[in-house]
């Protein structure tokens, strides 16, 4: 939920179709999964530890599988409600590229943590499935596009720049979520779509830009606080 000034809007002002396409095609695998196919397949496609056992596949057939239907509502529903207007701004074959790179990236920076965990301690990291990787990546780039708009969370209901959305899910993420290869699963997205968009021009964003930006946004919260001061001040006299 996000707007600019007094204007409030419920997700994009419209929804192109790869986002369509893409919600119909993870919901139609999610019925798949309760209604069509058995439970031995559907554990040959998440991401574990097979990865490493040559079960390579497994980096992109994680992310069209949920583990219930909230998961699979939330996803939907953040996907639907940063991807319209980054798919609308780039277009459908750049949005389409760039969601299926950050999932899949995701899947193999966390294949990355479970053998590094079973090369050190000798133990695995679990198994996941989800779009949320790719979410992550959808709403980094949201939020390094448009930094600047206003974000009212859902849980809690509090505002904020969109471009603290990310450091505050990955927060809340190390707070509340248990799993932490789900963890490593939402920084893995968020990482591979940094590396994605830094280094590429048609998305308007570099790390001189990102350097620029945090300036920026330095200097705004010192004047804001010299505004602040001399609104005391004049209380006071």
């Amino acid at each position: 939920m996000y707007g600019r000034g007094a204007q409030m809007r419920f997700g994009p002002a419209f929804t192109p179709d790869v986002i369509k396409w893409l919600i119909a095609a993870n919901v139609v695998i999610y019925l798949i999964q309760q209604f069509g196919g058995s439970a031995a397949f559907t554990t040959q496609l998440w991401m574990d530890d097979r990865f490493w056992r040559g079960e390579i596949w497994r980096a992109a057939t994680y992310m069209w599988l949920h583990g219930g239907g909230f998961h699979l509502l939330f996803n939907m529903l953040g996907l639907w409600m940063f991807g319209g207007d980054v798919a609308a701004a780039w277009g459908p074959r750049r949005f389409l590229q760039y969601y299926l790179m950050t999932g899949i990236g995701a899947g193999i920076v966390i294949a990355l943590w479970q053998g590094a965990l079973s090369l050190l301690f000798g133990t695995q990291g679990g198994a996941t499935l989800g779009a949320s990787g790719a979410l992550y990546g959808v709403l980094l780039a949201s939020s390094l596009l448009w930094p600047n708009r206003s974000v009212l969370l859902l849980f809690p209901p509090v505002p904020l720049r969109a471009i603290w959305m990310i450091p505050t899910f990955l927060l809340f993420d190390l707070i509340f979520v248990s799993q932490q290869v789900s963890v490593i699963g939402h920084l893995g997205g968020a990482l591979v779509g940094l590396l994605l968009l830094t280094g590429s021009g048609d998305a308007g964003i570099t790390i001189s830009q990102l350097q620029y930006r945090f300036r920026r946004w330095r200097m705004r919260s010192k004047l804001r606080a010299l505004d602040g001061d001399d609104e005391r001040r004049r209380r006071f006299h």
